[in-house]
């Protein structure tokens, strides 16, 4: 079964545990003292290994877990919250989609292409233990500077990475964002979202249960690779040395994975499996532990048995290596043949290494000596929980704005070209081309709109999913900018014709010790649950990514937010590509485009501004009703949020995302036209409509007070942008789209 053992001696390595040990293991001296405490003892070197990864940040949330608690996890459809190996919600017809977002910052900045591919394979194991099909991946990825020395080694890595693993395993990766700033040039952010589809009544919960009952590894064999990955990498910022931690990394194999899936979701179709779990974050360990606590029970693993890729493998590495492509499975008592046979014939080892225990301990044995003993409870629910320091920056974060000072381009058209050729708003093509996003036949919605679709065949209709964060605005006001990356998502759902249900979300954030960081997490989080409760979006699941910093300088907090919408009919969507002349180009929404924190601002003037726009949560809502009601019933299918860049932006996108046509508008502009053009706000929506449909969106508008404005008709294969009678912009397409999807080639080429 897979790759042969290498023939060698195995011994075991077993240093003189110290407390000088234990705080190079990651642990403070409160912390080492709590783990004599809890065993009476000083720990075996095995037992130190096991407390350092499970109390580390990574896997404890030892930071986090007394904020996470304000976050709203339930609702009309949710039907698994967090603290699951993902979050699940009823989509109708008997279904349910089940999803999370997961990070693998460190591990791909160390290395891209694997730090990438395993956060894939990671993530997707994630799901599929649930017993839920894969039929979608996203990602949320942030890098350096575009002009950075690294940027292009690390983009074209990572990028390769997502896609070489997602498109070998079979998952269509259907979406996602990046962006780019020089807050990331140390540190990159390399979040990936999975989305499954499970019957209600066969969702796996991993919740070890039976006393007596056998305990399973699955899959690959164990090799030395992400040893510490969770308790050294993940969970501590980067130094100067940070770069030579590249054997804290782990390999992936999508091919085995895929191996992996067909054979765990063939098993999980019988009644021979209690429960299932991931080998993630710190492996064998946390895998088991976790199955442990949740069921109330001890397990005992007899290390002897582990399939090894080499023998000379340490009791100590066993229970730490990340090696991928492994799972934890609790069988029912006498049906392990049955197993062994299934994961057998799809090329997968199968072998018993323990069992469930009623002292509720973790256990592990190694050549007739037991190497573990620790109460389970010591390594989850009495792991450390900080309330660390909370503080308000000295410094606020951007400087007040004197438009004064803010000279309006002479060029408006140059502007926009220049704009659509800026790293943050240029095609994203060249990522997403690089990965299949049609492989299962279910998208409707491919890469570069505002949200993805795929179809769900059992329901006949479609789900919806979309990453987002505008991290210039969150870093303004933490409060207000974790909204907006809210409503921005609740937005894009709705433009595709989908209804947001639930979201799933990744807080990127700096070390937890700083103060200031922890006000930045804190407020965010406040932010954000009232947008949840707002807005009807429960949080099923998610992720916290801290020490994101190098050399003592924090990334920009990034709470990014992946949300899952339902649409009614897989046959009524929209996009943003306007593909046909005469149609009128309406204008939704009455937010008001502000300057501040714009990407114009940042782009053209080399400036930031001290707080994001003005946000209307009421607004935002009426707004997605009124696009998802419309879409729904068919009178659009063109229709565009308007986002990074403002309505010039926007509207150029939808001309270029078609076969080339064009559009004259007309705007009123209340002050500046750079404003007007560029400015940037919520609650605005840019459509499309056919002149037959036009009355009934008008009506629907009027009935949930949403502003409607005609501002012109397709055509041509000019854009033409009026105001006042003054011709604004006045661009070929071809020209814009030249300008628009050579960017991020030349970025990815160094150039």
């Amino acid at each position: 079964m897979g790759a042969p053992v290498t023939k060698a001696t195995n011994y075991r390595v077993a240093p003189e545990v110290t407390r000088a040990l234990g705080l190079e293991h990651g642990l403070t001296d409160g912390e080492y003292d709590r783990v004599v405490e809890h065993l009476g003892r000083t720990p075996t070197f095995e037992e130190l290994g096991v407390f350092s990864v499970m109390w580390s940040e990574h896997c404890s949330y030892k930071s986090s877990r007394v904020h996470l608690g304000r976050f709203p996890t339930t609702g009309p459809r949710v039907l698994q919250g967090p603290g699951e190996n993902a979050g699940g919600i009823d989509i109708g017809g008997g279904m349910a989609a089940i999803f999370k977002i997961e990070s693998h910052n460190h591990p791909s900045y160390i290395e891209p292409y694997q730090g990438a591919a395993t956060g894939v394979g990671g993530i997707l194991r994630d799901v599929f233990t649930m017993g839920a099909r894969p039929i979608a991946n996203m990602n949320s990825l942030r890098f350096g500077r575009a002009d950075h020395e690294k940027t292009p080694f690390l983009l074209g890595g990572v990028v390769a990475g997502v896609g070489g693993y997602g498109n070998s395993v079979g998952v269509a990766t259907v979406g996602g964002e990046a962006h780019f700033d020089a807050g990331y040039d140390g540190n990159i952010l390399v979040n990936a979202f999975t989305l499954g589809i499970v019957a209600h009544d066969k969702i796996f919960r991993a919740s070890a249960a039976g006393i007596g009952n056998p305990i399973l590894y699955v899959g690959s064999k164990t090799g030395r690779d992400g040893i510490h990955g969770a308790s050294l990498l993940a969970s501590s910022e980067f130094k100067e040395e940070s770069e030579q931690m590249k054997p804290t990394v782990q390999v992936g194999d999508p091919f085995t994975e895929n191996l992996l899936i067909e054979a765990c979701l063939e098993a999980m179709a019988g009644d021979d499996i209690v429960a299932i779990q991931d080998m993630g974050a710190a492996g064998l360990t946390s895998s088991s532990v976790e199955m442990a606590s949740r069921g109330g029970v001890g397990i005992c693993l007899d290390l002897d048995k582990i399939p090894l890729r080499d023998e000379s493998v340490t009791p100590y590495e066993m229970l730490l290596s990340e090696s991928q492509e492994r799972m934890v499975v609790v069988a029912k008592q006498g049906r392990e043949d049955n197993l062994r046979e299934i994961f057998e014939r799809w090329g997968l080892d199968c072998v018993p290494v323990g069992i469930v225990t009623d002292d509720g301990r973790f256990r592990a044995t190694y050549r007739g000596e037991e190497v573990a003993s620790i109460p389970v409870d010591a390594l989850t629910d009495a792991a450390p929980a900080y309330n660390r320091p909370i503080a308000a920056p000295d410094k606020p974060a951007g400087e007040a704005l004197d438009l004064g000072a803010i000279k309006e381009p002479t060029d408006l058209t140059a502007t926009l070209t220049r704009l659509l050729a800026s790293p943050n708003l240029c095609s994203r093509a060249w990522i997403h081309e690089q990965y299949d996003c049609y492989v299962g036949a279910n998208t409707l919605v491919r890469p570069g709109g505002d949200a993805a679709v795929v179809r769900v065949r059992e329901t006949g209709g479609g789900l919806a999913m979309t990453t987002d964060c505008n991290s210039r605005y969150v870093e303004l006001d933490p409060y207000i900018g974790a909204q907006h990356a809210m409503a921005e998502a609740v937005r894009n759902i709705a433009v595709t014709g989908g209804r947001a249900a639930a979201m799933s979300d990744c807080l990127n954030f700096g070390n937890p010790e700083k103060p200031e960081v922890m006000w930045q997490f804190s407020r965010a989080i406040d932010g954000m649950s009232e947008a949840c409760n707002f807005f009807g979006t429960p949080v099923v699941s998610g992720n916290v990514s801290f020490y994101n910093d190098t050399l003592g300088a924090s990334i920009p907090p990034t709470p990014v937010i992946a949300m899952v919408g339902l649409v009614k009919d897989a046959r009524t969507t929209a996009t943003i590509a306007i593909e046909k002349p005469d149609q009128i180009v309406v204008l939704l929404g009455s937010g008001e485009p502000e300057l501040n924190a714009s990407e114009y601002l940042s782009v053209v003037h080399g400036c930031t501004g001290d707080r994001p726009p003005a946000l209307d949560l009421e607004a935002e809502r009426q707004l997605a009703e009124l696009c998802a009601r419309v879409i729904e019933r068919g009178h659009v299918s063109t229709a565009h949020d308007l986002a990074d860049g403002g309505l010039a932006i926007a509207i150029a996108e939808m001309c270029i995302a078609g076969p080339g046509i064009g559009c004259d508008i007309d705007i009123t502009v209340a002050d500046r036209f750079d404003t007007a053009l560029f400015g940037e706000s919520g609650a605005r929506v840019l459509m499309a409509i056919d002149a037959d449909g036009i009355d009934s969106v008008e009506t629907e508008a009027a009935e949930l007070g949403v502003a409607m404005t005609r501002l012109g008709s397709t055509g041509g294969t000019r854009l033409r942008i009026a105001a006042q009678g003054a011709m604004l912009v006045d661009a070929a397409v071809n020209d814009l789209h030249e300008a628009w999807s050579t960017a991020l080639p030349k970025i990815a080429a160094g150039a």
